[in-house]
């Protein structure tokens, strides 16, 4: 169910007058089209909001035309109420589960929000609570302009770091990108469950197009690395970005099992494996 959306002001853009060109110039492309921001959201009324002022600050720094798009995941807390605010102060629609379906489900509809973009859109979808910097958006934006489909924030590049994650649970996430990256190795991957990620929008419509909901088949965390996977079945050309993991800004317990977690990753691996 999509929530009315209010109006709301034009983010100010500072542009350049563009340079005359010959005659015999082609005409030049635009910088970016158009960014779209899905944030899968369950009871983040505590981080939503310093993250929707740090991306809707990041897309005015860029100069970039944006969306955002708010999954709630039927969260209990004020997390709409939250979302609704934002929307009248920049381009927000909302999407809404009434009961709590899972973060695959809730990427699933949040990037599948997005299918109205151009070829050449860009599509981001980061964690809502307040872990992943927007200020790296205009890198991911721009390693997509250079020619690549799907661009990861990794936690595992030079000049990345990880604040405020338990050892143990670092060690898990770890070994299971190792894992991966042994049994279905992707050039220029190594963080395969990472969800900061940017995608050019005609990779998008071809999954969707190909698998349709299946594109997004698992309903956990662990539907990340199997939208990689199947990204991958399509030719998709990765990069990553070195990304500083914030999870020392996280308000709130974490929502991740990680028990459930980690069996069902190495079930999806398994399967996977043996094509299925």
């Amino acid at each position: 169910m999509t929530a009315p959306q209010p109006r709301f002001p034009m983010e100010p853009q500072t542009t350049a007058d563009p340079l005359p060109e010959s005659p015999a110039s082609p005409p030049r492309e635009p910088r970016v089209r158009k960014v779209f921001v899905v944030l899968p959201a369950y009871n983040e009324e505590q981080n939503l909001g310093c993250l929707l002022e740090a991306v809707r600050q990041a897309m005015v720094e860029e100069g970039f035309c944006y969306q955002v798009v708010v999954v709630d995941d039927g969260s209990r807390d004020r997390t709409v109420e939250v979302a609704r605010a934002h929307a009248e102060i920049m381009p927000l629609r909302i999407e809404r589960h009434e009961v709590n379906q899972g973060l695959g489900w809730t990427i699933r509809d949040g990037l599948r929000a997005c299918l109205d973009c151009h070829d050449d859109d860009v599509v981001v979808a980061m964690d809502a609570d307040n872990t992943h910097p927007p200020g790296l958006i205009g890198a991911m934006v721009r390693g997509i302009r250079e020619g690549n489909d799907v661009v990861i924030a990794s936690r595992y590049r030079p000049g990345a770091r990880v604040l405020g994650v338990p050892l143990a649970r670092r060690w898990l996430s770890w070994g299971a990108a190792l894992l991966f990256r042994i049994t279905f190795p992707i050039p220029g991957v190594k963080d395969y469950t990472c969800g900061y990620r940017a995608y050019r929008g005609r990779i998008l419509k071809a999954a969707f197009g190909k698998f349709g909901d299946q594109f997004v088949s698992e309903p956990g965390f662990q539907c990340m690395a199997d939208i990689l996977l199947k990204l991958h079945r399509l030719g998709a050309i990765c990069r990553e970005v070195p990304l500083v993991l914030r999870y020392d800004l996280k308000g709130g317990a974490s929502k991740m099992n990680v028990g459930r977690t980690v069996r069902r990753t190495l079930s999806l691996l398994v399967r996977r494996r043996f094509g299925r």
